[in-house]
């Protein structure tokens, strides 16, 4: 008698946040359980993962102007300004 497989969702999927900006910052959004502010560029790429807690920052359609105030990723609110 063969089982089916069981198919477990993988806890370690990174978060997929979408940005404006081709550069984003990342500190984990955990407070004192976050992580080091790094920041991160994606280049010619569309998407850029996070070394310490690998979230997936996605470039949205269109993109926007940077603006240096903002650490995108970190400070965007739903409508990415």
């Amino acid at each position: 008698m063969t089982t089916a497989p069981v198919t477990i969702p993988d806890p370690s999927a990174p978060e997929i946040v979408t940005v404006t900006t081709r550069r984003i910052a990342c500190d984990g959004v955990g407070g004192a359980l976050g992580h080091p502010r790094v920041y991160l560029e994606m280049g010619e790429a569309d998407v850029v993962e996070c070394p310490y807690c690998d979230r997936r920052f996605v470039l949205a359609s269109p993109e926007h102007p940077e603006d240096e105030r903002l650490a995108p990723g970190v400070y965007e609110g739903p409508s990415g300004h």
